[in-house]
């Protein structure tokens, strides 16, 4: 999995600050009793709630590598409605579906059903 630029680029200026905050990401999910593979699918939910477009890829990449299946990233978006709205739901649909289909096109795991052709524009 690459990582963004703007992430590679603050590891070069600012190495420490960058340990720091991942150091910080491990504590917190070594905090409780949740297992690697559900800590993913978490970390997606509260991407998508908070509108977080790169962290909503970067985590349902994530959630594919821990073995989450396209069609439950996708329900996982769909949970979003009653809480946060329709339109908010189907941004966050057509998140999951940027990062499903692009593993699909590039022949990786996740594929499961994924909800749906997704046309350009959206």
């Amino acid at each position: 999995m690459s990582l963004p630029s703007a992430y590679r680029r603050i590891g070069k200026e600012q190495p420490r600050l960058l340990e720091a905050y991942e150091r910080f990401g491990e504590a917190c999910a070594k905090a409780g009793p949740l297992d690697a593979k559900t800590i993913a699918l978490v970390k997606l939910a509260i991407s998508l709630g908070a509108g977080l477009e790169g962290a909503a890829h970067s985590h349902c990449r994530k959630a594919i590598a821990a073995g989450w299946t396209a069609e439950e990233l996708m329900h996982v978006a769909h949970l979003c409605a009653p809480t946060i709205g329709f339109p908010p739901m189907m941004r966050n649909r057509g998140w999951v579906e940027d990062v499903v289909e692009k593993d699909a096109k590039d022949g990786k795991r996740g594929k499961g059903k994924g909800g749906g052709k997704r046309k350009k524009g959206r």
